[in-house]
């Protein structure tokens, strides 16, 4: 009835250096009149809209291990007690600050980035309070981690594209989706710059006409594509995400 996709380790090249890792899931209802083929999958059933996700969350590693978790009535937050072996409720509806003094960006890439993004960071530290609070820079590199940062204390959280990589580098329907529908139903926006990140539809399969497969039959390397398709990502606050998309309507895209 249902499928999950989920990124197991995210921030894996954070393990050695000791900072924080953490895993991030989604769950869709199956379409109705799905079936499994010979494999026992029907990658169709991935290919959906956020919009169509039911549940969604992600495990944060670091001081204390933070499960949140939303069922599309709100967000919550419960925290491992080690001794009892339980997941508690430690944040019940979590709602995350119309807007707020963080930003987390890989400013490295600051030169990579489309003029919209250069100009909005520009402009946030130029600005020196949003929110009643001074700007402040936060990037530890693991998704989960900058992302939860964001949730708890306000701001945005960015991975743009780049001139290398053209759509950014995370992926739609394990990360930045999941992680989009955990800000909205916590009051907050997920956007790719031109749009809500829940609402695209990751490439779907076409049909195969060569020689080894009949011409109904779907191409499986096309779902592959779909599965793993990749989306600028920005995460956070409404205002934050507001400011920011209107920078991408004024300054338009790089070619």
């Amino acid at each position: 009835d249902y499928v999950a996709v989920f990124d197991p380790i995210d921030g894996s090249k954070n393990i050695d250096s000791s900072l924080p890792v953490g895993t991030v899931f989604g769950i869709y209802r199956a379409p109705d009149g799905a079936s499994a083929g010979k494999d026992g999958l029907n990658l169709d059933s991935f290919l959906q809209r956020g919009t169509k996700m039911v549940a969604a969350g992600y495990c944060l590693y670091s001081a204390t291990t933070v499960l949140v978790l939303t069922l599309g009535s709100g967000v919550h937050g419960f925290t491992l007690d080690p001794d009892k072996q339980k997941f508690l409720q430690t944040h019940p509806n979590i709602r995350i600050p119309d807007v707020g003094s963080l930003y987390s960006f890989n400013e490295a890439n600051y030169r990579e980035f489309s003029e919209p993004v250069q100009q909005f960071l520009t402009s946030m530290k130029q600005s020196g309070v949003v929110g009643g609070k001074k700007v402040s820079s936060r990037y530890v590199g693991a998704l989960v981690a900058d992302v939860h940062n964001v949730l708890i204390n306000g701001g945005i959280y960015g991975y743009p594209a780049t001139r290398d990589n053209v759509n950014g580098k995370l992926r739609l329907l394990y990360e930045s989706a999941p992680m989009a529908m955990i800000m909205e139903q916590a009051g907050g926006a997920g956007s790719t710059g031109q749009g809500r990140i829940l609402d695209v539809l990751p490439p779907q399969r076409k049909k195969n006409n060569g020689h080894n497969k009949g011409d109904d039959e779907p191409d499986d390397d096309e779902a592959g594509k779909g599965i793993h398709v990749r989306v600028p990502t920005y995460l956070g606050s409404v205002e934050n995400v507001y400011e920011l998309e209107q920078c991408f309507k004024f300054y338009g895209e790089d070619d």
